[in-house]
């Protein structure tokens, strides 16, 4: 956690135990749809959009606390963890959303299993810094051990590579993105 972070968001009126409000962490593109890298501070907004807060995010790395194991995640997210991978996979359906974007599901499969390799390298497809945001942000406000998010990162890998169906398939965006507005 980063107590940095939790209190510039208390004093901006943000539900930090975020049982009342989901945070969005806007997604920028350019004038021609191209997504952009995430930007330094983080814009986070709740409530409808109409509350908002700008905070400094650490590198994963820097986040990782504890040494908590993580439960399977063989038949997807348990309940404790569901808000970190949704949290992470809306980031990415707003990113593809503003920007247009529809990579395959090998691009999603390479990028998770990227972040879990390097959580705080680099990437030339700019979704993959939007994706180190989302987890940034979750760790900014929640304990996760180094093994917890490997695990997170390496179901999410294993998630794209399931629905893949052949090198131009494009499955995993479309029912992630299905399951989302089913939850809201």
């Amino acid at each position: 956690m980063d107590e940095v972070v939790i209190q510039t968001l208390k004093a901006a009126g943000f539900d930090v135990r975020l049982d009342t409000h989901f945070p969005i962490l806007p997604v920028r593109a350019g004038a021609d749809r191209k997504l952009l890298p995430a930007g330094e501070p983080t814009l986070v907004t709740w409530g409808g959009g109409d509350a908002k807060a700008e905070v400094s995010l650490k590198h994963i790395p820097e986040l990782f606390a504890g040494s908590r194991q993580p439960p399977s995640f063989a038949k997807g997210p348990t309940p404790e963890y569901m808000l970190f991978f949704s949290l992470i996979e809306r980031t990415v359906v707003d990113a593809c959303s503003v920007s247009g974007r529809t990579d395959v599901d090998e691009e999603f499969e390479r990028l998770y299993r990227w972040l879990r390799r390097r959580p705080a390298g680099r990437d030339g497809n700019p979704l993959f810094s939007n994706m180190q945001t989302a987890v940034r942000f979750y760790m900014s406000l929640r304990d996760v051990s180094q093994s917890e998010f490997e695990a997170v990162a390496n179901r999410l890998s294993r998630s794209a590579g399931h629905y893949r169906t052949d090198p131009a398939s494009r499955n995993y965006l479309r029912i992630v993105t299905q399951s989302l507005h089913e939850e809201e």
